[in-house]
């Protein structure tokens, strides 16, 4: 997000208090939407996105009674698995317009309220997308991958010493958070990292997903991504000068041999960090909440805890860290029966399609012992499927593992504060005891 400073004092409250106007416009008129029944509406306002589970139950039965339902936000809501797999597949569909222009506009010199920062592989289509993806690829191999293990499997050691010591602790704050910080700090391989400097960019640049919430807001994200570039630019400078196996070398080499530019460079660094901290964390608060909530769940994880990566799987189907994503139509088609024109956007709602019953029984229940003959959806499909799953998986598995193995007793110790959003799900806090 680049905010042009104005020079005065009386400039800068002029400007947040036209942006706050702007805001305030969207917001009360997505309100009066959402009470007026307009269900994707509801999805971006409390009370309905505190738990927006059974507004998708209304639309799989409204997209199943007739056709994919359209808002008066202007986009046509899609929440059936078959539907959304589809145009996840579908090559005809992009995250920008057809013509390559921004997905959500531009806002001026504000930037887009609703795109404010550039995620790199997030808002790009092929073939940009596919060469970007390739340079960040080799930090996601096997080899690599093995030594993440026993990076996460170490800290989680850890922590749970520290954590465990108290008998008390805040799971999120004391595992969630620091765990995926730390591995992603070594796929970096930054130096000395500062989990908490870490932290405070990851849930910053994690809430542009949300658009601008503020003018606050707005200088809060421009400032994380000034901060966040500038420890990027330095280390992409020091890896020119002593490279190593990890991914800022791999970019550092891109950029000199002329197969991307800095700032694209840049921008793919600073999605590795959002993308590999706030969904990791949110995946293993949504896993421990999920297996005390549901009877019988955790006993039978700390009975054997080698199903802790099926507690993972099942965690992406039944209450996924990521809950939709937008595509956008390249050209007049159709979806569902239903007539798309080119460049209006599509919302798939990724956590509805994953409780579909016409793919999953039952599918309200969390069961860590269900076989998923039909794939979830939590991390996205065909060409953007997200490239950290696998690390993701390996980090929840990890902490699950051990969690059951040294805190066989764990409970929940008080109430959790629930993230306010739409995109991302997961406990801010939560609270428990061994």
């Amino acid at each position: 997000m680049d905010h042009a400073r104005p020079r005065t004092a009386i400039g800068q409250l002029t400007a947040d208090a036209v942006l706050g106007l702007r805001i305030g416009a969207l917001r009360a008129g997505g309100m009066a939407l959402a009470v007026r029944g307009d269900r994707v509406a509801r999805l971006l306002h409390r009370p309905w996105r505190t738990d927006p589970y059974p507004v998708f139950a209304e639309l799989r039965a409204a997209q199943a009674a007739g056709g994919p339902v359209r808002s008066r936000t202007g986009l046509t809501a899609l929440a059936t698995h078959a539907s959304v797999e589809s145009v996840l597949r579908d090559r005809r569909f992009g995250v920008r317009l057809s013509d390559g222009g921004s997905r959500l506009g531009d806002g001026g010199e504000d930037g887009s309220l609703l795109e404010p920062v550039d995620l790199s592989l997030l808002t790009l289509d092929p073939p940009d997308h596919t060469r970007l993806r390739r340079l960040a690829q080799p930090a996601f191999a096997p080899r690599r991958l093995e030594h993440y293990r026993s990076v996460a499997e170490r800290v989680t050691g850890e922590l749970l010493d520290a954590a465990l010591a108290r008998g008390r602790f805040d799971l999120v704050r004391d595992l969630a958070s620091p765990l995926p910080i730390t591995v992603i700090a070594a796929l970096l391989d930054v130096p000395d990292v500062d989990s908490e400097r870490f932290a405070r960019w990851g849930r910053a640049l994690g809430s542009s997903l949300e658009g601008v919430r503020s003018p606050a807001h707005a200088r809060e994200l421009a400032q994380a991504t000034a901060d966040l570039r500038a420890l990027f630019a330095e280390l992409l400078e020091q890896r020119r000068a002593d490279p190593g196996e990890d991914v800022v070398s791999t970019l550092a080499q891109a950029v000199d041999g002329g197969r991307a530019t800095a700032d694209e460079v840049l921008a793919l660094a600073q999605l590795l960090l959002v993308a590999g901290f706030e969904t990791t964390t949110n995946l293993i608060g949504n896993a421990v909440q999920a297996l005390h909530r549901t009877p019988g769940q955790w006993d039978a994880l700390v009975a054997d805890p080698s199903l802790a990566a099926a507690a993972i799987e099942e965690t992406l189907r039944y209450d996924p860290p990521v809950q939709l994503t937008a595509r956008f139509a390249h050209e007049d088609l159709e979806v569902d029966g239903a007539p798309v024109r080119k460049d209006s956007g599509v919302l798939l709602l990724l956590a509805s399609a994953n409780r579909d019953p016409a793919v999953h029984v039952d599918p309200d229940r969390f069961d860590l012992h269900r076989e998923q003959t039909v794939p979830h959806l939590a991390f996205s499909g065909g060409v953007h499927y997200c490239l950290g799953a696998p690390l993701a998986r390996l980090e929840g598995e990890v902490a699950l593992r051990l969690l059951a193995e040294r805190a066989p007793r764990l409970r929940p110790a008080g109430r959790p504060v629930p993230r306010v959003a739409t995109v991302l799900r997961g406990p801010l806090s939560l609270p428990v005891r061994a």
